[in-house]
């Protein structure tokens, strides 16, 4: 481990990596033996049955000729742009590849420049349409992206996206037999690539629902796939010398010794990989009260404000490495928080990087004695959210508890089982929430609001805030995209969150063709699931709801400072 910083911690990963050899791991591992994961009381075969992204480096080799012909064919038939409508695993893997590759477009075997590549996965109606007016000033292809094919939020996209562009314009990648295969056949669109049963959506990246849209962006599917070849090669290895059973034992051990909370530096260009790997590691770790908690995105502080509960990974581009980072690296050293330090030497290493994690993800389960291919309580928001709508559909409206306070402008909501029933100020309850908060916690900014800069800003100054004044490492997730990454962390994992979800009424509603319900009320159904989903396991939280987003967040960053500064007088 570089940089461990503690011996202990060296002592007990060198103890996991020797033991793990002892155990077989890694030859069990790819024989793909489900024993591995006893411990969380699941049959071996039932576990088993998810780890076909074992096998994707090579299998998917089969399959670039298809993906890449899809490519050309859409470029020949003079489409500029490409479209994936998804959620979490649907998503974030083509998010990557048009961040990470947009420059390298036009590097692909299959000839000529990548479309460019955009993703949809917001349901808030200002989001939806800023999406759909950039879809329309140029001929887009559209992939809607669901591994079950009855993803909500893609159906709604597709619903949305349709009423305005031919079938011809659609792409369905899904699994075989979905409902959404089924819509493709009846409606004619473009093509339909179906995606391997046995690969969990987190664990897709290197399935079709990565690769269509990296092909159709131009990224080099046979240099990714040749990258990952390697590092699934060097997995194969005794766990002392695998890259994955190293980084699971590293990030795993750290956080049974109480430093959970996985803090993910990367240059700039790389900070997609950041998400993707929030997800993976949320997702899989964040159950039956344990995990780990990924900080991605945070603005860095001084190495002395960090808390004794930071575990810290700088993965960098050659070509794009900050020059003060190492030194930055040593002082955190110095302080004894843990360390991993990985290079990419050029962005297709990112396959590498795909399968150096999702083994280091694994490895971490069988450590943690959980599951790491379920998601037990992701479908706890979503039914929250469908009972919601179910009376919507009923009734004509959302139900509407009783905030805590309103006053002009925002109003509050909470459970005064957890806040009190002290608050008659909307400062009075933050400070309430904030003051629930203690050694090892993380605070969390959940906004169902559109991820533009007029939003983004004031919050990452908010985190910067709460972490400097508190000590508590901050997370910020934007809904309902989180709810398919980090939302299981939040409701299965450590009792350590504590969750400020922010809402606000659209500037302007929009339909969802052929739906009862509009994009504003799924949007607002989803906030209100996921805030009884949290209140039903007893987390700490609260949501504001602003009449003006932009009037309120810069209520909320006073509001803020003043919380906190008043706290550190008391």
């Amino acid at each position: 481990m570089s940089g461990a910083g503690s011996a202990q911690l060296a002592s007990a990963v060198a103890t996991r990596l020797a033991d793990w050899t002892e155990e077989r791991v890694a030859e069990r591992l790819w024989a793909r033996d489900g024993s591995l994961w006893a411990a969380s009381g699941k049959p071996a075969g039932e576990v088993a049955a998810w780890l076909g992204w074992l096998g994707l480096p090579e299998s998917m080799r089969g399959r670039i000729a298809e993906l890449e012909r899809i490519a050309r064919e859409v470029r020949a038939d003079g489409y500029g742009r490409a479209a994936v409508l998804g959620m979490g695993g649907s998503s974030l893997a083509p998010e990557l590849f048009s961040r990470v590759f947009g420059d390298v477009m036009g590097a692909s075997p299959a000839g000529g420049d990548g479309l460019e590549l955009r993703i949809l996965d917001s349901t808030h109606p200002d989001a939806v349409r800023g999406f759909r007016e950039w879809a329309e000033s140029g001929r887009t292809l559209f992939c809607v992206s669901s591994k079950s094919g009855s993803t909500t939020e893609p159906n709604a996209f597709h619903a949305a996206m349709s009423a305005h562009a031919p079938a011809p314009d659609f792409v369905a990648i899904t699994d075989p037999g979905t409902e959404l295969a089924d819509l493709a056949r009846s409606q004619g669109f473009r093509a339909i690539v179906e995606g391997p049963p046995d690969v969990g959506g987190r664990y897709s990246a290197l399935t079709v629902f990565g690769l269509l849209p990296a092909a159709l962006h131009g990224v080099d599917l046979d240099g990714l796939l040749s990258h990952a070849a390697r590092m699934a090669e060097a997995c194969h290895r005794p766990a002392p010398e695998n890259p994955g059973l190293q980084l699971g034992a590293e990030i795993g051990e750290a956080a049974l010794a109480g430093r959970d909370k996985l803090t993910i530096l990367t240059s700039p260009r790389l900070a997609s990989l950041a998400d993707w790997i929030e997800q993976l590691v949320a997702e899989s770790t964040g159950k039956a009260g344990r995990g780990i908690v990924p900080v991605v995105g945070e603005p860095i502080a001084a190495a002395a404000d960090y808390g004794a509960d930071r575990q810290f990974v700088f993965i960098t581009l050659a070509a794009d490495a900050d020059p003060s980072w190492p030194r930055f690296a040593s002082e955190l050293e110095a302080l004894g928080h843990p360390g991993v330090h990985i290079e990419l030497a050029d962005p297709p290493e990112i396959g590498a990087e795909f399968v150096r994690w999702e083994v280091a993800t694994a490895a971490a389960g069988i450590l943690f004695g959980i599951d790491p291919f379920d998601q037990p309580d992701v479908q706890g928001a979503k039914d929250a959210t469908r009972a919601l709508l179910d009376a919507y559909r009923r009734d004509g409206a959302l139900p509407q508890p009783a905030p805590l306070v309103a006053e002009p402008g925002i109003a509050a909501f909470g459970d005064p089982a957890v806040l009190g029933d002290e608050p008659v100020t909307v400062d009075g309850a933050l400070r309430a929430l904030l003051e629930t908060g203690s050694e090892g916690d993380y605070f969390a900014l959940l906004p169902y609001l559109p991820a533009d800069p007029g939003t983004v800003d004031p919050l990452q100054r908010m985190r910067a805030l709460v972490r400097d004044r508190t000590g508590m490492a901050t997370t910020l997730g934007f809904g309902p995209r989180f709810l398919h990454s980090t939302g299981q962390l939040h409701k299965g994992g450590p009792a350590s969150g504590i969750f400020l979800q922010l809402t606000a009424d659209p500037r302007r509603d929009l339909a969802i063709p052929g739906w009862p319900e509009s994009f504003g009320i799924l949007v607002a159904a989803q906030a209100a699931g996921d805030l009884a989903a949290l209140q039903g396991r007893g987390r700490r939280v609260l949501r504001l709801h602003l009449a003006d987003p932009a009037a309120g967040l810069v209520r909320l960053e006073a509001m803020m400072h003043e919380t906190l500064a008043a706290a550190a007088r008391a």
